[in-house]
C-alpha cells in the first residue's frame, strides 16, 4: 500500500506524517450514484472525526476544479482519499484513511494496516468495491449536489448504526 504525493515518488502509507506536520483535513472522493458509497459516506460523516472528512462526488465538476492532476476515472472505481498535505491515498488506503480519521475507530486502521491482517483487509475492501460495481447506477452522471444524494434504497435510519 503506497501513497503518492502530488508530484512526487510512492512512499509507504503513513497519514500521520509524523516529523511533517500532519494531515490536517481529508477530501474524500466517493461514487456518488452507488448506494454503498451514499451509505458509506453518511456513517463516516455522522461519526467524531479528528481529521476532519469532507466529501466530494468522485468524477463531479468541483472534483475536477479542485484536483486536476487526478485520474477521475479511477476515482469512481476506487474510493480515493486526498489530503491537504498532497498525498493521494486510493483504494485499501483511503479506506484506512478514512477509519484512521475517525476518533472511534483509528486504532482499528492502525491494526488493519499491519502485515498479518492486510492481506484480509484487502480482501474487505475488493469485496466491497466488487458489491459496489454491481450496484451502482451506471447511467448516472456524478453531481456536485449533496442534498440530493439518496434514493429510496438508502437507509436514512441506519446512521447511528440501528438500522430499520
Amino acid at each position: 500500500m503506497t501513497v503518492t504525493p502530488a508530484g512526487g515518488p510512492e512512499r509507504p502509507l503513513n497519514p500521520t506524517a509524523h516529523g511533517g506536520g500532519g494531515v490536517q483535513r481529508f477530501t474524500v472522493l466517493f461514487d456518488a450514484t452507488c448506494p454503498l458509497c451514499r451509505a458509506a459516506r453518511r456513517w463516516l460523516a455522522s461519526r467524531p472525526q479528528l481529521v476532519p472528512l469532507e466529501f466530494v462526488p468522485a468524477g463531479s465538476a468541483d472534483a475536477r476544479r479542485r484536483f486536476p492532476g487526478l485520474d477521475h476515472d479511477a476515482t469512481l472505481r476506487d474510493l480515493t482519499v486526498v489530503a491537504d498535505t498532497g498525498e493521494v491515498y486510493a483504494g485499501d488506503g483511503a479506506w484506512f484513511a478514512c477509519l484512521w480519521a475517525l476518533a472511534d475507530h483509528r486504532s482499528t486502521a492502525e491494526r488493519l494496516a499491519r502485515p498479518h491482517l492486510l492481506p484480509l483487509a484487502r480482501q474487505v475492501v475488493a469485496t466491497a468495491s466488487a458489491i459496489r460495481e454491481r450496484i451502482r447506477d451506471p447511467l448516472a452522471e456524478p453531481t456536485d449536489d449533496l442534498a440530493g444524494y439518496g434514493g429510496p434504497d438508502d437507509r436514512a435510519a441506519c446512521a447511528d448504526d440501528h438500522c430499520g
